[in-house]
């Protein structure tokens, strides 16, 4: 298959929802089913803000994934924009991914559960890290989640160690629709570079700075533009809502910002596949996760 239109006739395609609580292993499970690091990962929870979609097609099938911000009780008006644009692609979905850890369901996992079994879509019980506990405590767990919805599958994974993960594949093409490819057979995204960018410079924020900053800021891509001897020049602004919140970022003599400049330098780099030269800077925009104009310029609606 070299073109979308010569898919054969008995081609699979369709989207599919990743859903469940902050930080169950979602973006880490998509990354490594579409085989490249598409979606932003950190210890801290909520590291995921929009929708990211990302895509593996093979000779048989086109999945279109939809990686989204963990299910969890807003906050401010930034949080909502999140909850709401998850539960969005639940609603476009084909097949529903509901990711869990190995362990027992709490009561927003139970509640997140019955939201989507009113959905009535082909869902998948994903059970993530059972690298971390023992066999023998799966049967118990995948019991005790049976009694909260019939699922169409039941699959424990490890999505940072890549077990079980084929085998997810191969269930979720036998569930997909019968469609020609959505996208081309070799883009992994249909996302823009700006986005990607962006993201990978907010990851390092998470990473080196704690308490409330990560939660506090955002990025964006101020200027993007070609080096006459190869490369690219990116100029990007970190946006935290406090003068004292600006000052952990760019931290002393500017070493912080340095060295999120350097170390988001090297992911983007990875990514792209050509040098770049990228410069940070700090800007302070008061309680932007509550403000509607914001939020909307900043990429959320």
């Amino acid at each position: 298959m070299t073109k979308t239109a010569m898919a054969p006739a008995d081609f699979k395609a369709g989207y599919i929802s990743l859903a469940g609580l902050p930080n169950v292993g979602k973006s880490t499970l998509m990354n490594r089913i579409v085989g490249s690091k598409l979606s932003i990962v950190t210890p801290k929870p909520q590291t995921t803000r929009g929708v990211v979609r990302g895509i593996l097609t093979t000779d048989k099938a086109q999945m279109i994934f939809f990686d989204t911000a963990g299910i969890h009780r807003p906050h401010d008006r930034l949080g909502e924009c999140m909850v709401e644009s998850a539960r969005a692609t639940f609603r476009d979905a084909d097949i529903i991914y509901l990711l869990t850890e190995a362990c027992e369901p709490k009561p927003e996992q139970i509640e997140l559960t019955a939201q989507v079994r009113e959905l009535g879509k082909p869902t998948f019980l994903i059970i993530n890290k059972v690298d971390l506990v023992r066999k023998d405590t799966l049967l118990p767990l995948i019991g005790h989640f049976t009694t909260l919805m019939d699922f169409t599958e039941i699959v424990p994974v490890s999505a940072l160690q890549g077990d079980n993960v084929d085998e997810l594949v191969e269930l979720t093409v036998r569930c997909l629709p019968k469609s020609p490819p959505y996208y081309p057979e070799d883009i992994m995204s249909d996302q823009i570079e700006r986005d990607f960018i962006a993201e990978f410079i907010r990851e390092q924020v998470f990473k080196n700075t704690r308490e409330e900053i990560p939660y506090s800021s955002a990025v964006v891509i101020d200027e993007m533009q070609e080096r006459p001897n190869g490369g690219a020049y990116i100029r990007a602004s970190v946006i935290v809502e406090k003068d004292s919140q600006k000052a952990i970022v760019l931290g002393s003599r500017g070493s912080m910002i340095k060295k999120i400049g350097t170390d988001a330098r090297r992911e983007i780099e990875s990514f792209m596949g050509y040098k770049v030269f990228l410069e940070l800077f700090v800007k302070v925009e008061k309680k932007w996760r509550d403000d509607p104009r914001a939020l909307k310029r900043l990429g959320f609606s």
